[in-house]
């Protein structure tokens, strides 16, 4: 098999969910929810069966889910002013971000990629024949601009950015925003932005999207996910904004490697965007959060940051062993303590090792209790 260069740890994300059902562990490993999908999308699905939504949508998208992302955008959530033509429906947001570097990258062009990362981006780079430039976060998972400066050359076109972060939690704010732009704004250098917990900003935190800052706005592929906003990724519906111009190019790749997506779920969730209240949403995950949180005060691990959106919770564990390593460290908790997580060292190209494992808590209130008063008794 051909080996790649930049194609992460993808075996942890599925290893790790493997060894807990195999042990019949608690399983926070991974970020998808063990909760039920709210009844009225299910009742809109059901509603768009008996309708005509059987056949390919337009390339854009179902007219009713653009012009109700628009209103949702607008009126209740990330104040962003929108065109109908600013806005994709996608499969994914794995797409969207494949189709965005296909649509600028030319060979050897330079993608700056945030470790720790989703594992997707670097084989994403790789696959449109780019090189992965890797910025690692501070000690505090926060980004220190002067050094992610030295990471800009010449070759560099694109910059990966993610807000909330997978895996750390960390949210960009305007004054983050603001410095990215003066670092790229004499250089043809475009962002590819993944807002996909958007929903989740916690403890009065607003999301500031990368489409609301007046200079970025025209040079970034803004992303989002419908599958983690309704807990529905096997529903393979997210969207993209992206200015007029970038928008044309994405779409001209587009047609033709997915044309069109998933027609009765678009109608769906177009329904459901009128009816949805992401502040009801993003209070019950700070409540999860917090659960979280606070019972894991009362073991041995700690959090040295809480997070401030996403699902994800990074802990440090080096109060239990010193000579572990994270992965060592991931599957025994795992496999003797009953406990799954990832860890964070899955989420570096190179790395092999660190202080930390990450943990999901989208999940029932039950299994997150169960979980932590499980590795009270037993840490």
């Amino acid at each position: 098999m051909k080996e790649i260069h930049g194609f992460t740890h993808y075996s942890f994300f599925t290893e790790m969910s493997e060894l807990a059902i195999k042990h019949g562990s608690f399983d926070l490993s991974l970020g998808l929810p063990d909760f039920d999908i709210d009844d009225r999308l299910k009742s809109f699905l059901k509603e768009a069966a008996d309708l005509n939504t059987h056949h390919y949508e337009p390339l854009s998208g179902n007219p009713l889910l653009i012009q109700n992302i628009i209103n949702f955008n607008t009126e209740r959530k990330n104040n962003i002013s929108l065109k109908t033509n600013e806005i994709t429906i996608v499969p994914c947001a794995t797409f969207a971000l494949y189709t965005a570097l296909k649509s600028i990258l030319n060979q050897d062009d330079e993608v700056i990629i945030i470790q720790p990362s989703y594992y997707t981006y670097a084989p994403a780079v790789v696959m449109n024949e780019g090189i992965p430039v890797y910025y690692d976060l501070e000690t505090d998972f926060a980004i220190n601009w002067d050094k992610f400066s030295a990471c800009i050359s010449e070759k560099t076109k694109a910059i990966i950015i993610n807000s909330p972060q997978n895996p750390t939690g960390n949210i960009l704010k305007k004054e983050d925003w603001n410095q990215l732009f003066e670092l790229i704004k004499n250089r043809e250098i475009y962002l590819i932005s993944e807002e996909i917990y958007d929903t989740y900003c916690f403890d009065g935190a607003e999301h500031y999207s990368s489409f609301v800052h007046p200079e970025l706005r025209n040079r970034t592929f803004c992303i989002f996910s419908f599958g983690k906003m309704f807990h529905t990724s096997g529903w393979k519906v997210s969207y993209m904004l992206a200015p007029e111009e970038l928008t044309a190019l994405f779409r001209s790749h587009q047609q033709y490697i997915s044309y069109s997506t998933n027609a009765p779920a678009q109608y769906a969730l177009a329904k459901y965007l009128e009816v949805f209240d992401p502040l009801e949403a993003q209070s019950i995950m700070q409540k999860k959060r917090d659960i979280f949180n606070d019972l894991l005060k009362e073991t041995p691990l700690y959090v040295e940051k809480q997070a401030e959106g996403s699902v994800f919770q990074v802990v440090n564990f080096r109060n239990i062993s010193k000579t572990m390593t994270d992965i060592e460290f991931s599957k025994w908790l795992t496999i003797d303590k009953k406990v799954a997580c990832l860890p964070l060292s899955a989420f570096y190209n190179s790395r092999q090792n660190s202080d930390y494992i990450r943990f999901s808590f989208a999940k029932k209130d039950e299994v997150i209790i169960n979980a932590l008063e499980y590795l009270k008794k037993n840490l």
